[in-house]
């Protein structure tokens, strides 16, 4: 069966209205700026004590590892920093969708340093959070053009980083249950 959050590429655009919404019904009523803060401490806690085989063995063949998952995290809060900041600049900027797991192959997710992911992710969240902090109601509420999901407010970006974050977070402790490791 496949998920809404699987979000191959091919079919972004057709499942962008779900998977925002699934990201959204993840977050709940929950702050998402809470749900944000709270990342860095949640992985660190799930990965401590793994060993390197652990980290980079794939929940199953075509899925992702916990160390994949790290990274990807870290990337995405590059994106999403850089989508804001655009956002935040530009009148009503076009902003581009990518494939993460081109990213994933391409990047060499699972041959990445934990630590080198883990200090990324660490350095861009606090950056970001620190700008949406810093940004008026006026601010947060402007919009770019999202090359699969159409219009995009960086409040709507925030809301859907922490939705993101909580769906990841799940994924690693899948993963670990899947190993063998809960």
């Amino acid at each position: 069966m496949s998920s809404v959050f699987s979000n191959p590429a091919g079919g972004a655009k057709e499942a962008a209205a779900q998977y925002v919404q699934a990201l959204l019904e993840l977050l709940g009523n929950r702050d998402p700026l809470k749900v944000q803060e709270e990342l860095y401490d949640a992985i660190v806690s799930e990965v401590t004590g793994l060993e390197e085989a652990a980290l980079r063995h794939p929940e199953k063949p075509g899925k992702w590892s916990i160390m994949q998952v790290v990274q990807h995290l870290a990337d995405s809060e590059l994106v999403a920093g850089y989508r804001m900041r655009m956002i935040l600049a530009h009148p009503n900027p076009p902003i581009q969708g990518y494939d993460q797991d081109a990213w994933a192959n391409e990047l060499r997710y699972n041959d990445v340093s934990l630590r080198d992911a883990l200090e990324q992710l660490r350095v861009l969240r606090s950056l970001n959070l620190k700008l949406v902090r810093s940004l008026s109601k006026e601010q947060l509420a402007r919009e770019g053009l999202h090359s699969e999901r159409g219009p995009e407010s960086v409040w709507k970006i925030v809301q859907m980083m922490a939705g993101h974050d909580l769906l990841h977070r799940n994924q690693i402790q899948r993963i670990k249950q899947s190993l063998g490791m809960e």
